[in-house]
Order: structure tokens, then C-alpha cells, then sequence
């Protein structure tokens, strides 16, 4: 199953774009996407903790099942006043 997932602030940087495909087997979760990102960027490991994730514009669980043509985003904390 596909589907793109969407990066922010110090999440892209990491990444190095604001967006990417993502392919998953079948069943896949929320928390075996950030996994598989972070197996090949490394320097998201100290993020992870901190982000939250939304499937089609509603923030889920890391146990969450992923659905094919889904958007992902990665959210990490925001701060303001």
C-alpha cells in the first residue's frame, strides 16, 4: 500500500523535503512508517518522541492502522504565546 507523507519545520529539515511517497505492507501502523524514516534518517531518532502524526487531516495513535492512499503528516511540538 502507498501513500505520501508530509514533513514540518525541524522534521523537514531533517528530511531534507517537505514531502515523500511512502510504501508499506498491508496492515502497516503509524509507528512502522516513523520507523522506516527514521532507518533512513538517522537524525530523526531525536524527534520521534516529540511528534505528533495525522492521517488525512486527524491526528492518530502510533498504533493506528494505515490505510493505501492515506496522507501522513508529521507534526513536531509547537510553541507559541
Amino acid at each position: 500500500m502507498q501513500g505520501r507523507v508530509l514533513f514540518f519545520a525541524q522534521v523537514r529539515e531533517q528530511m531534507g523535503a517537505s514531502s515523500a511517497p511512502w510504501e508499506l505492507p498491508e496492515g502497516s501502523r503509524a509507528r512502522d512508517l516513523l520507523a522506516a524514516l527514521e532507518a533512513s534518517h538517522p537524525g530523526l531518532a531525536p524527534l520521534r518522541p516529540h511528534l505528533a502524526v495525522a492521517m488525512n487531516g486527524e491526528l492518530v495513535s502510533l498504533d493506528t492502522v494505515l490505510v493505501g492512499g492515506a496522507e501522513v503528516a508529521l507534526l513536531p511540538p509547537v510553541s507559541g504565546g
